[in-house]
C-alpha cells in the first residue's frame, strides 16, 4: 500500500472505529457529556491524565501501523508488515488498551456507572474478538515472525523494557 493511502486509510478508520467506540456511544451515554463532574479534584485531574496520554498512545498506534507496517488497522485493509515498532515493542494490543483506557477515564471523570459497564462490555468485545479472530489471523499472515512477536511481548499489560527482537 502506498504511504497516503495507508495514512488516509488510518485516519478515516480511527474516526470510525475508536472515534465511536471512545467518543460518540460515551458522549451519547453520558447525555452529551453533561453528567456531573467529580467532585474530587484528584480523580479529575487523574482522569484527564488517562485520558490524555491514553489518546497520544492511540494516535501513536494508529501512525505505526501507516508508517511501519504499510497498512491500515482495518481488517479490509491490513498491513503489508507486523508492526513491533514503537509501543508495539511494549504491548501487542495498545489500541485496544488505549480505547479502554479512554472510556474508564470517561467513567471516572463523569462518575458514570454507565460508562464502566460499556467498560466492561467493550473490553469482553475486544478480548474475544483478539482471541477469535485477530489472534488466528497474525499467525497465518505472518507466521513465525508473529509467533516469536506474541511469545515476548504481552497482548493487555505492558512490558517495563522494551522488546528488541523485531525491527
Amino acid at each position: 500500500m502506498r504511504p497516503f493511502s495507508a495514512i488516509a486509510g488510518t485516519a478515516a478508520f480511527f474516526i470510525v472505529a475508536p472515534g465511536v467506540v471512545a467518543g460518540l456511544v460515551p458522549c451519547l451515554l453520558t447525555d452529551n457529556y453533561r453528567l456531573p463532574w467529580s467532585t474530587l479534584t484528584g480523580l479529575v485531574a487523574a482522569s484527564a491524565i488517562l485520558i490524555a496520554v491514553s489518546v497520544a498512545i492511540l494516535l501513536h498506534a494508529f501512525a505505526r501501523f501507516a508508517l511501519e507496517g504499510r497498512g491500515t488497522p482495518a481488517p479490509v485493509a491490513p498491513t503489508e508488515r507486523l508492526v513491533v515498532g514503537g509501543i508495539y515493542r511494549h504491548i501487542r494490543n495498545p489500541m485496544y488498551v488505549a480505547v479502554l483506557s479512554i472510556i474508564l477515564g470517561q467513567a471516572l471523570l463523569f462518575s458514570s456507572w454507565t460508562l464502566a459497564a460499556y467498560c466492561v462490555s467493550v473490553a469482553m468485545a475486544m478480548v474475544s474478538f483478539v482471541r477469535l479472530h485477530e489472534e488466528p489471523t497474525l499467525a497465518r499472515r505472518y507466521g513465525a515472525e508473529y509467533e516469536t512477536y506474541r511469545r515476548n511481548v504481552p497482548g493487555w499489560l505492558p512490558r517495563l523494557t522494551p522488546w528488541w527482537g523485531g525491527n
